[in-house]
């Protein structure tokens, strides 16, 4: 039986950063969640501590052969000053979805639930008030055996960090250009391309740099067999509404399962819009579009919520979207998942959590 959750409070609280500059990812709160895992004990002391660095053997496993999974959610402050956590029942097991692809030891979700919840509780200060801000929750699993060889460690840390963020992108909601890439591979089926590990954000890197150098801001994944085939973009999964139909690339274990993907398309069900999962070539979008009927193109994911896509470069072939200018579905959906966020929208669905204030 595992133990209850301890809490150690920092005797140093730092200072909260201005609301105003928040940036995304840099600042962190005064205390974080750890739990171990070895082969005698599983998964035992969960506890929470005050913020600090790990000490790490040069031999760390993880720093060698990257056996590390992570996850990303949310906490907002709510109108009325509430504190609310958005679906993280569903990060808490697609983390343990991803660690079981790397073969790292399943957790009890309720224990790490529950262990969240005290956490943001004790460090609910740092949650910002300001419209668009939240508190970024990054829980993580890695390696933690001083082994020089290739095999499945032992011994592993569980850890959650805390991190005020304003918008991810330094534009806000505006249409972002994307460049489909074509030279680079990510990921392909019966790989890891499904679980959010590091390895898949390291591949994702050059092509992203390459982007970057000649005016986009993100890179759109094709697969890596076919090379035709539409799959992901860099952080966020892509939507296509073409003739009326919302389409999103299915899930064929290449490409990652997103909470946000996964409620815009419940959303757009439930409006009673026609919003398929299956598989879409790169042709198709192009073709829509000289036909006229490609109306909508943007992206979902826990950071940005939804990204319009204004523009895309493939094969020095640029096409415009709506005028470069943000969709009605894509605002529509922005203001509705943002509403439940921020408690402005009636949660009908049952996503929401609220933080009992310690």
């Amino acid at each position: 039986m595992m133990s209850e959750v301890t809490i150690a409070k920092t005797g140093t609280p730092g200072a909260l950063p201005d609301e105003n500059v928040l940036g995304f990812g840099t600042h962190f709160t005064d205390h974080m969640f750890e739990m171990d895992y070895n082969p005698q004990a599983g998964w035992h002391n969960p506890r929470i501590v005050p913020y600090h660095d790990f000490s790490v053997n040069p031999a760390n496993t993880t720093l060698h052969y990257g056996q590390g999974v992570f996850e990303g959610m949310k906490a907002f402050r709510t109108k009325d000053d509430r504190i609310v956590l958005f679906r993280p029942l569903e990060h808490l097991r697609r983390l343990n979805r991803s660690a079981d692809i790397l073969c790292i030891p399943q957790f009890d979700v309720d224990v790490v639930h529950n262990a969240l919840h005290k956490l943001i509780a004790l460090d609910q200060k740092w949650v910002p008030a300001k419209q668009g801000t939240s508190l970024y929750i990054r829980p993580f699993i890695f390696a933690t055996d001083p082994y020089l060889g290739l095999r499945v460690a032992e011994n592993y840390k569980l850890a959650i960090i805390l991190s005020p963020v304003g918008a991810y992108y330094a534009t806000g909601f505006t249409p972002v250009k994307i460049r489909v890439e074509d030279k680079y591979v990510r990921a392909v089926p019966g790989g890891l391309g499904e679980a959010k590990t590091l390895a898949n954000y390291a591949a994702s890197l050059r092509a992203a740099v390459d982007a970057k150098k000649v005016g986009y801001a993100q890179t759109l994944w094709l697969d890596g067999v076919e090379r035709k085939y539409i799959e992901e973009v860099g952080a966020m999964n892509i939507f296509f509404k073409i003739n009326g139909e919302l389409i999103t690339p299915a899930l064929t274990g290449s490409i990652l399962s997103g909470i946000t993907r996964k409620s815009v398309l419940e959303i757009a069900r439930d409006w009673g819009l026609k919003a398929t999962e299956r598989r879409i070539t790169i042709d198709e979008v192009y073709a829509a579009h000289s036909q006229g009927q490609l109306e909508e193109v943007f992206g979902s994911g826990t950071a940005a919520v939804i990204s319009p896509v204004g523009e895309l470069s493939w094969q020095n072939n640029k096409i415009i979207i709506n005028d470069n200018k943000t969709g009605e579905l894509a605002q529509k959906l922005y203001d509705y998942v943002t509403g439940l966020q921020y408690g402005a929208v009636a949660d009908k669905f049952g996503w929401v959590e609220e933080v009992a204030k310690s």
